[in-house]
């Protein structure tokens, strides 16, 4: 095709044969490929080529070939010129000039791959291109609609909980295609939809790779598993960082047509802003250290992940990263993060969770996710393991895929505190299988009138036994608040049942209480809380 066509909506050669109106009859030529249509036009010149474009279906009578000089070569010569300027096919008029197709013009026509068709008598060449302007925009209005249904159900992807995994499998539902995004070092962050043979996955894989040296997009083609043809395209994906660093999107399509354009446009625009805001690479993992050593981790056990974070940082592409976070190499903002605490650390709400069954989010993907979910940046993702800090005293919320438990807002200094508390509500959710479970924040009822000191020194003379046996006080402790039941106890700390009831039955006999006493159950309780 001609690089002078304008993008507008073909239409099939096989939808005008077709047209019960038309009764055109397709005599020789090509026809095992579907010829596109794109313009109608008629000419009675001898050489056609300085009047096409290409791409168009050319008609004409045979005006300028009297059935008396159509032997010899004329006709080869025609035809070998109208496939020489573009045409997508020739339709020839029966009447006035040539009852029949010249049998010479069949010939060539077959010789060069140009579909014949013949123009009955009855049928005007004005109503051929009527027929061909009415269905392109039939098929125009048909990919607008196609891009508006994609263009608002990817918008609407965009705003799920996971949203990029939520574009990518839309994305694959509208073409028909395999969708992927490919992270900097060409892994597979997510994909959707049903994967090619391995050879049309490297060629996609390759594709994307060619981008990290400055195009915004690459094409290509590879053979399919039924011995189809699959188009391939890559598309950069904008951002700050430079293109050895940015991320980008490989479609595998059987097929491409005039809306599958724009529909990748609007993903590519998606995609651009929602990774534009995610947490990666060294920013990632100087996250997760700064959650870690604000917990209580040994600074020795994170120094791993600061030192790659410096190599990472770096490296090329990542200044303007840089520039933008400032000095403390902290992101300045995510989605739906409240306001920075004071700067005599404020109030902090420890978030611990566990991922229900097994996600297919990648990891960079799942923390940015979570970090827009939580409200906050500081989040430490260890494979199903969650641990973040929510600034301020803002609600924490469940999440899709996992199970959390919040401690109550406690300051800067006592984040143990606050981590131990979250960790044991997350017990309690997982035990209960409800997703989020939060600590108690204030005692109430007749609680609020005991001295807190003096209920601490109780608490710690009557639990004195067992001080020095914390797995038999973490025992009883969820064991008291899942109401003795020995099942969901167990689930809660990952342990047998009758492991809960050795630890259970040892801590009755230290104690040298009645743990069928309600009374007993309650004043251990209490003494827990404040203790």
């Amino acid at each position: 095709m001609n690089d002078r066509v304008p993008p507008t909506a073909p239409v099939p050669l096989s939808a005008l044969l077709d047209h019960p109106a038309l009764g055109l009859r397709q005599v020789a030529g090509e026809r095992e490929v579907d010829t596109p249509v794109y313009f109608v036009h008629t000419s009675e010149m001898e050489d056609p080529v300085p009047y096409l474009l290409g791409g168009e279906l050319l008609l004409s009578a045979g005006v300028h070939c009297p059935e008396a000089a159509g032997a010899g070569t004329y006709w080869d010569r025609y035809v070998a010129r109208t496939v020489q300027a573009g045409a997508a096919a020739l339709g020839f008029g029966i009447a006035p000039v040539h009852e029949t197709v010249p049998r010479a013009l069949v010939e060539a026509c077959d010789r060069h791959g140009l579909p014949l068709v013949e123009v009955p008598r009855q049928t005007t060449f004005t109503a051929v291109a009527s027929a061909v302007w009415d269905a392109m925009a039939e098929r125009r209005h048909h990919e607008l609609r196609s891009v508006t249904e994609a263009q608002q159900s990817l918008a609407t992807a965009a705003a799920r909980p996971h949203p990029v995994p939520a574009v990518l499998r839309q994305l694959s539902q509208h073409l028909g295609a395999w969708t992927v995004l490919y992270g900097p070092d060409g892994a597979e962050l997510a994909a959707a939809g049903p994967r090619p043979p391995g050879q049309a996955r490297t060629a996609l894989g390759a594709l994307a790779g060619r981008l990290r040296s400055g195009p915004s997009s690459a094409a290509g083609r590879a053979a399919g598993a039924a011995g189809e043809e699959l188009q391939l395209t890559a598309y950069g994906l904008g951002g700050p960082a430079g293109p050895e660093d940015r991320l980008a999107l490989g479609v595998c399509a059987p097929r491409r047509d005039g809306a599958d354009g724009a529909i990748v446009g609007v993903a590519v625009v998606l995609l651009s802003l929602l990774t534009a805001r995610r947490v990666v690479g060294a920013e990632a993992e100087r996250t997760s250290a700064l959650v870690r050593l604000m917990l209580g981790a040994e600074p020795a056990r994170v120094a791993g992940l600061l030192a790659r974070s410096q190599r990472q940082q770096g490296q090329p592409g990542q200044r303007e990263q840089r520039e933008q976070q400032g000095q403390s190499g902290m992101p300045t903002e995510a989605p739906g993060a409240p306001a920075e605490p004071s700067e005599d650390g404020g109030l902090w709400t420890v978030v611990h969770g566990r991922r229900r069954g097994r996600g297919r989010d990648d990891g960079l993907l799942a923390t940015a996710a979570l970090a827009a979910g939580l409200g906050t940046p500081l989040v430490d993702l260890d494979g199903d393991a969650l641990r973040a800090l929510v600034p301020g005293e803002a609600e924490v919320r469940a999440q899709p895929g996992w199970t959390l438990g919040a401690g109550a807002p406690v300051p800067a200094a006592d984040l143990a505190r606050g981590g131990a508390d979250a960790a044991r509500a997350l017990r309690r959710a997982v035990a209960g299988r409800v997703p989020l479970v939060r600590h108690g924040t204030r005692a109430v009822g007749v609680v609020s009138l005991v001295d807190p000191a003096e209920a601490g020194a109780h608490g710690r003379a009557l639990l004195a036994p067992i001080e020095g046996a914390p797995a038999l006080l973490e025992t009883l402790r969820v064991w008291l608040s899942l109401h003795g039941s020995w099942d969901r106890t167990a689930v809660a700390l990952e342990v047998h049942r009758n492991t809960v009831r050795q630890r259970i039955a040892r801590a009755q006999a230290l104690l040298d209480v009645d743990l069928g006493d309600a009374d007993v159950r309650m004043e251990l309780w209490f003494a827990l809380k404040w203790a």
